[in-house]
């Protein structure tokens, strides 16, 4: 088995056991992530907007 092999299963072990542990604080922080990424889908399109 290789390294990364290994650090992904590290890193998905991790997330489970962060979601398990703690539910709600992982709830937000996808709910953060997915806002983040709608302004930035927003701020793009609003830039290429502005260039028609």
């Amino acid at each position: 088995m290789n390294l990364k092999k290994v650090i992904t299963w590290l890193v998905v072990a991790f997330v489970v056991f962060y979601v398990i542990q703690a539910p709600e604080s992982s709830a937000q922080l996808v709910r953060n992530a997915g806002e983040a990424l709608g302004d930035a889908a927003s701020s793009l399109a609003a830039f290429v907007g502005s260039l028609v």
